[in-house]
């Protein structure tokens, strides 16, 4: 957080650009229709944001909130294992589908995620969605890991 000081000797605290783009990614989240996962991601360039995108089905199909149930989850299936079995699509898939292309060229995507608990989530993309990215030229990610720490990188690993 950073501190400004105001002319009338008051303070005021206001979160450095990356704590309040990734605020913003926690609140996307929140439009998740995952019952196990909700995450949200953020694309900003120049302090503008470009796109964002949430977790959950395609358009038209049916969402597992609304279903009451997620197939993964059923079969206790662990965490990044059959991906085939989940109709959802991921927010940072969501987000660079959403964004314009020349817009999040050189742009930076902010990622947060939680678990059912609430707790934090590993927001580090997966491989598809790294590439995905990637192919945005989208140059820095930043996202909240487990632990509830943020870690920023370059080009996606």
């Amino acid at each position: 957080m950073q501190r400004i000081e105001r002319t009338n000797n008051s303070q005021i605290y206001r979160p450095d650009w990356d704590q309040y783009f990734l605020d913003i990614a926690k609140v996307v989240s929140s439009r998740s229709t995952c019952l196990r996962r909700r995450y949200g991601a953020v694309i900003v360039k120049d302090h503008v944001i470009v796109s964002t995108g949430y977790n959950g089905a395609p358009r038209g199909m049916i969402n597992c909130v609304d279903r009451g149930t997620c197939r993964r989850q059923d079969l206790k299936v662990p965490p990044g294992e059959r991906y085939e079995l989940c109709e959802a699509v991921h927010a940072e898939q969501n987000a660079v589908i959403s964004g314009a292309p020349e817009r999040m060229k050189d742009g930076v995507i902010y990622i947060a995620g939680f678990e059912q608990d609430g707790e934090y989530a590993e927001g580090k993309p997966c491989l598809l969605c790294r590439r995905m990215i990637r192919n945005a030229m989208i140059t820095q990610i930043v996202y909240i890991d487990k632990n509830g720490a943020v870690v920023r990188c370059s080009y996606p690993e």
